[in-house]
Parts: structure tokens; C-alpha cells; sequence
């Protein structure tokens, strides 16, 4: 049986993204509900309400990107959580593809690309994503992940000590309280903004293959996990007061 768009929700998390914001609502498929969780400054919020005004929700509450993937899919009612982030565009084909997935599992992934800089690197990481899902090892992006509702909390939700690497490690998690994960390398999502890249392509791969390294290996000192080691340094570090806005069909 294949997987219902109306029994998705899109879980999603922003902070001053009035700038991304639209091309991911474009590209958003009208059947899926979306829950955002902001913690903006600038008129995302607005924005959201303007140009996606059915099945939607907003929570303006300031949190962590942990913390709002958490309240999103405690909002949730439908039997499938879609992650994503604001930076992204789904591929045409994408809501299509995820409808023909069979239900008969608990976690897919996809892929991430890029359309104009970094394509190479993007070619990169989803060959790597590739192997290490032929390792027993999923290697889930939190921009484009779906999983069963049920499964995410049987599974403990995401773990709110981490403020990145938070996708990774609740992957890890569902396939070793053996859950059935999935990897579709055509299940496409597009990144378009490239800040952290263009800070350093090495220092960015390295960031994220020493701290999953040491996740995975459960070798990371709790005192580490709460630490992002810079990675946030290019988002801004203020979040709006805490209030709520719904739109809803």
C-alpha cells in the first residue's frame, strides 16, 4: 500500500529565512499539512501565512533546531512525519516518488543536491550516503527524512541535548532498535544556500565526519554534545518572543 500525502506532515524549523522561504513553499506539495516552528526576526512567519495558507501551522517559539523538530511532530496528527529544512526546494518529481513508497517501512531518506555552486560535493555526499547505508550505517539528512509518527516516538524523539548532527543520530537510533530504514537516492531535495560551504568545504566535512564519528561510537562526552563546535556561527543567535499563529484547511 503506498503512502498517503494526506497523512504526511511536514515538520519544519526556521529562523530568519524570509530569503529561502518561498521557493521551499513552492515546491511543497498542497495535499502534505505543514507544521513550522519559528524563531524569526525577519517576516518569515508572514510569509508563510501569505503564501501557504491552508494546511499550515506556525509556532513562534524560540528553541534550537533540536528543540523545534521536537515540537513539530509533538503538534503532528498524521500517521508520517516529513523533516525538512527552509534552504531546500523539493524535486518534481519528489512527492510523486514518496507516494509511491510502500508503507510497509518505518524511515526513509533522500538525497540532497544543489542546482548551481557545490554540485560536485553534493555528488560527493550522496555516494557517501550510498555506502554507508550499504554499511548498516543510515546516514539521514534531517532536510529530507520521513518517518512512521509512531516510530519516532517509540524511538524516543530526537535527542534534545545535540544542537546539530540531531538527524544522524536519531537514524542511527531507528535502525538499531531495529526498524526498517530505507535510502532512496531519487528521493531529491535541492540545497540553495551554500554559507557554511563557503566557509570552507574541508572544514565543514570534517566537522561532520569527527563529530558523527564520535556519536556513532557513543565516544562524544556528554559535556560535547550540547556544543555545535561553531557550526551555527553563521545563523543568528537571536530568536523571537515565544507566541503562536495557526492557519489551517
Amino acid at each position: 500500500m503506498p503512502i498517503n500525502l494526506d497523512d504526511i506532515t511536514v515538520v519544519l524549523p526556521t529562523r530568519n529565512e524570509a530569503a529561502n522561504i518561498g521557493p521551499f513553499l513552492w515546491t511543497l506539495d498542497p495535499k502534505v499539512w505543514l507544521i513550522v516552528v519559528d524563531a524569526s526576526e525577519d517576516d518569515t512567519p508572514a510569509l508563510v501565512a501569505e503564501q501557504r495558507p491552508r494546511r499550515t501551522t506556525v509556532i513562534r517559539q524560540p528553541s534550537t533546531v533540536t528543540e523545534a523538530r521536537q515540537l513539530g511532530a509533538a503538534e503532528a496528527r498524521t500517521e508520517w512525519l516529513l523533516f525538512s529544512d527552509a534552504d531546500v526546494s523539493f524535486a518534481g518529481s519528489y512527492f510523486r516518488r514518496l507516494h509511491s513508497h510502500s508503507a510497509d517501512t518505518d524511515l526513509i531518506y533522500g538525497a540532497k543536491h544543489a542546482v548551481d555552486a557545490y554540485r560536485g560535493y553534493y555528488r560527493w555526499f550522496g555516494r557517501s550516503q550510498a555506502l554507508a547505508h550499504w554499511l548498516g550505517i543510515p546516514a539521514a539528512s534531517g532536510s529530507n527524512m520521513l518517518v512512521r509518527r509512531h516510530t519516532f516516538w517509540a524511538c524516543g524523539g530526537m535527542d534534545l541535548q545535540l544542537t546539530v548532527n540531531e538527524d544522524s543520530e536519531f537514524a542511527w537510533r531507528v535502525k538499531r532498535m531495529g526498524y526498517r530504514v530505507r535510502f532512496d537516492p531519487g528521493l531529491v531535495v535541492y540545497e540553495r544556500d551554500h554559507r557554511r560551504l563557503r566557509k570552507g568545504v574541508a572544514r565543514k566535512t570534517l566537522h561532520s565526519l569527527v563529530r558523527c564519528a564520535l556519536l556513532y561510537l557513543n565516544l562524544l562526552p556528554q559535556q560535547w554534545r550540547s556544543s555545535d563546535w561553531g557550526y551555527w556561527a553563521s545563523r543568528s543567535s537571536q530568536a523571537s518572543p515565544g507566541c503562536r499563529e495557526s492557519a489551517s484547511g
